[in-house]
């Protein structure tokens, strides 16, 4: 009945190009430095107008392509209050699309599949000093739409900005991260350096140690203290001790079979007595050897 198919005069994918701008440029009495926070960017009312009569999944998200640097990230959408023919977007992602303001940028629907698994790298050692850094990353992902492979972001934490690089993400190089259980891995943050450890050299046994230094301990001494008289005077009552004679002083018998990691227990300080075995026969025990003694002492008869 018709010669020629009929060419379908709906659109199923928003596409169109805009002038960017960061969002420190957006008019308005109102701060927006929430925007800076998140992926997300801010469009004017007639993209919504455009997106509500296309046939599109929601979440909304697009891809930004910057055609002159060949630069490509992906992101969600805020608000449809921006001016027509301009959209604003954060500093951090004009900075990886290379893009400065007034930049042309182009502006896509897309599908993103749902994001099991990221892994990103801190881009400063400072990153290390937050106590929990999982718990951070988290809280701040939630300005976010969606995760590309690549891509630089910004988390702002106690008045500091972070930056992390997206090094991975599964399933896909662009992932949603809306409503999603994903497990999040961390890299060596860049520049890091791992602290060297201290090898504790052992000192040679062979080497005899030098005990000249070694001080003596004084130990107890009677009656060396002081004394108090019941009627309060002070007369009399100064410690007089006596002196100490060089042959007082003990010094302790070194260990110098001394291992680290070793406990040696001395159970007798004092040296055995070796017992030196007679190697004649006669030295061995016999019994009944011994030689008997008389009281009364033998008399010649006259």
């Amino acid at each position: 009945m018709f010669d020629h198919p009929i060419p379908r005069v709906f659109q199923n994918r928003f596409s169109t190009q805009y002038r960017c701008f960061s969002v420190s440029m957006l008019a308005g009495p109102n701060d927006r430095s929430d925007v800076e926070k998140g992926g997300k960017i801010i469009m004017p009312p007639s993209a919504l107008d455009q997106l509500s009569r296309l046939n599109i999944t929601y979440p909304m998200l697009f891809k930004l392509t910057n055609k002159n640097s060949d630069r490509m990230t992906h992101c969600g959408v805020l608000e449809f209050v921006a001016d027509e023919g301009i959209c604003y977007l954060p500093h951090w992602m004009m900075q990886n699309l290379l893009l400065e303001e007034g930049g042309l940028v182009q502006v896509e629907s897309v599908n993103l599949q749902v994001a099991t698994y990221s892994k990103f790298q801190p881009q400063s050692p400072d990153f290390l000093d937050i106590t929990n850094p999982k718990a951070v990353l988290e809280n701040a992902l939630r300005n976010f739409a969606c995760l590309t492979t690549g891509d630089v972001i910004a988390i702002n934490y106690n008045e500091k900005i972070y930056e992390l690089r997206v090094m991975e993400t599964k399933p896909d190089k662009a992932v949603s991260i809306i409503e999603c259980d994903m497990n999040v891995d961390f890299d060596a943050p860049l520049g890091y350096k791992e602290p060297e450890r201290q090898v504790q050299h052992e000192e040679s046994t062979d080497v005899e140690a030098d005990h000249g230094s070694y001080a003596g301990e004084l130990g107890f001494r009677a009656f060396s203290g002081s004394g108090n008289r019941l009627d309060g005077k002070k007369k009399g009552v100064e410690p007089s001790p006596s002196p100490i004679k060089p042959g007082d002083i003990k010094r302790g018998i070194p260990n110098y079979e001394f291992k680290l990691g070793k406990i040696t227990f001395i159970r007798n300080s004092r040296p055995l007595v070796k017992k030196v075995e007679e190697d004649d026969a006669g030295g061995r025990f016999v019994a009944f050897s011994g030689e008997g003694q008389s009281l009364r002492k033998k008399g010649r008869k006259p």
